[in-house]
């Protein structure tokens, strides 16, 4: 601990934070890439997918794990290894001469990329003074919060002004930068000792098993639709029953791999049962958006990235000011506040109309911002207050895997519903045109007769005038879908705040625990 009087913690708090920035960039960054991936390579749309896919995958599974490695190989050196294999990936990406190559390499970048969250966290909870951790967590959780809605914008810009392979380099200078300043100014505290301990294999294979299978059946079930696929239905099967002997084996281990124990201490049971229904509300909220500025607003890919920006604009102004407040206030109401103001966003998103303007779409936003910043650290300060150091870097795996399971679930859940409520609405509002409406024959005419004017011969018009009714009938049916989804997600917000009665005040003074 000694080390550490001599380094500002803010220059600890920087380096890590370019390690936690990169990573989560990369979980979106490439997804506007795709279809010019797979163009550039020769593959389907659907092929160029398991680019995400095996990145998820292999950073979901090295996540719980990261507490269980800091242990055995020194935190420093797990760190420094994570942002080495990161950042040579990234560059093995960028020149990837085929799909298959380019799915490795993602492999590899997203097993080294898994360990760098909770690492940064126990870092800065390490570096920074007990009164001080507030603010720590405010600028870590810019992160989170920020890389995700920054990365669409990232990817377009790039993608559109270069190619595809600099969405991968842009992580080059970014890594070699926290290389340098994590090899110059991170120490391992001295209660970190490097263990000999016995290996869990079966806890590691059986933890392989669950999160692969859960992973890839989150993301290709809406593509394969769900269990009348086989090949979804056998991956939920074997994660399901994967899982179960996971907890077995974990709980009946003398030196488990993830220890489940942590789970009795109820105010972080439950601050992760929270969390990650804020990754299934955020990351299904980030799919919504883009989609329904695209598909019914008529932006640009780069533009509905843009508009995306608030959110991490609120964030950004709202992470700091949280940061300050925890030791100030009890964090459990700045926690209420969050979820109330996310809630209410989200319900705020689900009165827009296709007639919505920029200012519409901006101001529920960029609250919405403000709102995760009051959620997000005071929420991760409470779930870790009662947690010993010795068990922070096992609580801070499992707290930052859970969020992004969340992610997934969300994001496939959403996506899900917005195609079969779609569907739905089309025929409920189908079953309103016919021949015998007013309304209906006088919106065929007037497209007809638009079309007759256009030079169009009357078979012709007719045809393009039904066409254009149904086109009618599936936009209505999409933006009933998509502000129907919004309302659900605030709603699942505001249910979850009596939820944090159940939480313990943190002791006066005091932030989390130290961390390893």
């Amino acid at each position: 601990m000694s080390e550490h009087k001599h380094v500002n913690p803010w220059i600890v708090a920087i380096a890590v934070m370019f390690a936690t920035f990169m990573e989560v960039l990369d979980t979106t960054v490439v997804n506007v890439s795709l279809p010019h991936i797979a163009g550039n390579l020769s593959a389907t749309i659907d092929e160029s997918t398991w680019v995400l896919t095996s990145y998820l995958v292999a950073n979901a599974i090295v996540l719980p794990m990261t507490g269980w490695l800091a242990r055995n190989f020194g935190r420093k050196r797990l760190l420094m290894a994570s942002v080495i294999g990161f950042t040579a990936s990234s560059f093995l990406c960028g020149l990837a001469p085929t799909l298959a190559s380019l799915v490795a390499f993602r492999l590899i970048q997203g097993a080294t990329g898994g360990a760098m969250q909770p690492l940064s966290q126990a870092v800065l909870l390490e570096a920074f003074p007990p009164h001080e951790r507030g603010k720590a967590m405010g600028f870590w959780g810019l992160g989170i919060v920020v890389a995700p809605i920054l990365g669409p914008v990232l990817g377009g810009w790039l993608t559109d002004t270069y190619s595809w392979r600099w969405v991968f380099y842009i992580n080059l200078p970014v890594g070699i930068v926290s290389l340098v300043m994590t090899k110059l100014y991170v120490f391992d505290p001295p209660y970190l000792r490097q263990e000999s301990s016995k290996i869990d294999y079966w806890g590691i294979g059986l933890l392989t098993l669950w999160v692969g299978c859960l992973q890839i059946a989150l993301d290709l079930g809406q593509q394969r639709d769900w269990f009348s696929s086989r090949f979804i239905t056998a991956l939920v099967a074997i994660f399901a029953i994967s899982l179960v002997l996971f907890i077995i084996r974990e709980l009946m281990s003398s030196e488990p791999v993830i220890d489940l124990h942590v789970f009795r201490n109820r105010t972080y049971a439950t601050g992760v049962f929270m969390m990650t229904i804020v990754g299934f509300v955020l990351y299904g909220s980030l799919v919504l958006l883009p989609l329904m500025l695209q598909t019914l607003l008529g932006y640009p890919s780069l533009q509905a990235g843009i508009a995306m920006a608030p959110r991490g604009m609120g964030s950004l102004i709202g992470m700091p000011l949280v940061g300050t407040l925890i030791g100030k206030f009890d964090a459990r109401k700045l926690v209420a506040i969050g979820f109330v103001a996310g809630g209410l966003t989200l319900i705020w998103l689900g009165q827009l109309n296709l007639n919505a303007g920029y200012w519409d779409i901006f101001w529920p936003q960029f609250c919405q911002g403000l709102g995760l910043a009051a959620l997000f650290v005071p929420l991760t300060t409470i779930s870790m207050d009662a947690i010993p150091r010795e068990q922070m870097g096992n609580a801070t795996s499992l707290f930052n895997l859970m969020r992004n399971v969340g992610g997934s679930v969300g994001i496939a859940i959403t996506g899900t519903m917005l195609s079969r409520t779609t569907q739905a609405y089309v025929n409920i509002l189908g079953t309103n045109v016919d021949a015998y409406s007013s309304t209906t024959t006088s919106a065929f005419e007037a497209a007809r007769s638009g079309f007759l004017a256009a030079g169009a011969d009357m078979v012709t018009a007719t045809q393009r005038a039904y066409a254009s009714l149904f086109g009618m009938v599936q936009q209505q049916a999409s933006m009933v879908s998509f502000v129907l989804l919004f309302r659900l997600l605030g709603g699942i917000f505001l249910v979850l705040v009596p939820l944090i009665l159940v939480m313990r005040r943190p002791r006066a003074g005091r932030g989390p625990a130290a961390a390893h």
